[in-house]
């Protein structure tokens, strides 16, 4: 294998980690990396949902106690089975707009113009919702109803927007409905278990034409790059959300995005156009 693939595999997998569960948009940022790295054709676009399971396993591994319950719990404990309920119901609205749109998003607008416009007009919308006046109704997870469940999932379509965020979205609609930030956080994290396993299992079955045996390392890199990253931005942002709001991310998408249209208006970045 080469080097320079090795290489490329393992700065995705670091971009994936870092961002998957942060509000900034982990899809975003790999379609610019990627970009950058030149490693941006159907087989790039490929491996960079298929490093997502590394980022699942990094959430799986850090709440194993809690799925550990829930696994015991089926199906005779209520708790369990509203928890299993709750992100069936989440996960049912981003399934069915994906596959009837997700050809046609990944057409036109997975590209680092529209994603950097994705990123200012997430940041607004982050920044309204933080100045909004915030009622907590559901302190944790365990108490959300079916209903916010759903609710969320359908904010959580946004994500289907590159550049939007899943975590951004899923987190923005928590509080927008009343749950606390720490409650909005935790139930993206759980929800990023099933969107994010299906579509990367649906993705490899759909293009595995596409690798071979030969293409083991990269994932491997990839893999192991996200659960790493990912594992310490999960423990670090829960802290984080206790005693703090999203005010830095939205500055930091902003800018991020001023950044991607000034080079590409002025040239200084040539980004490709798809």
């Amino acid at each position: 294998m080469d080097f320079i693939i090795l290489f490329k595999a393992l700065i995705l997998g670091i971009v994936e980690g870092l961002t998957e569960f942060l509000p900034i948009s982990s899809t975003g940022h790999l379609i610019l990396a990627g970009d950058l790295l030149d490693f941006n054709d159907e087989k790039g676009k490929v491996f960079e949902v298929a490093i997502q399971t590394g980022a699942i396993l990094a959430v799986v591994w850090d709440y194993r106690e809690r799925f550990a319950r829930v696994a015991r719990g089926l199906p005779g404990d209520p708790m369990a089975r509203r928890f299993v309920t709750n992100l069936f119901l989440a996960f049912v609205p981003i399934a069915a707009l994906g596959l009837l749109f997700g050809k046609v998003i990944k057409a036109h607008l997975f590209a680092p113009v529209p994603v950097a416009l994705a990123f200012i007009v997430g940041g607004l919308v982050i920044w309204w919702a933080e100045r909004r006046e915030h009622v907590i109704r559901v302190q944790e997870v365990d108490d959300l109803q079916w209903r916010d469940a759903l609710k969320l999932g359908f904010a959580q379509c946004f994500a289907l927007i590159p550049g939007t965020s899943r975590s951004g979205a899923t987190i923005i609609g928590g509080l927008l409905i009343g749950l606390s930030r720490k409650a909005a956080a935790e139930f993206s994290f759980f929800l990023a278990v099933p969107t994010l396993g299906i579509a990367t299992i649906y993705d490899l079955i759909k293009h595995r034409e596409l690798f071979s045996l030969a293409d083991l390392p990269m994932f491997a890199v990839g893999f192991a790059a996200a659960f790493v990253s990912a594992a310490l931005a999960v423990r670090l942002f829960i802290r984080y959300v206790a005693t703090h709001d999203f005010t830095p991310f939205v500055i930091y998408r902003i800018v991020f995005g001023v950044v991607v249209l000034v080079t590409a208006y002025t040239g200084l970045v040539n980004w490709t156009v798809h």
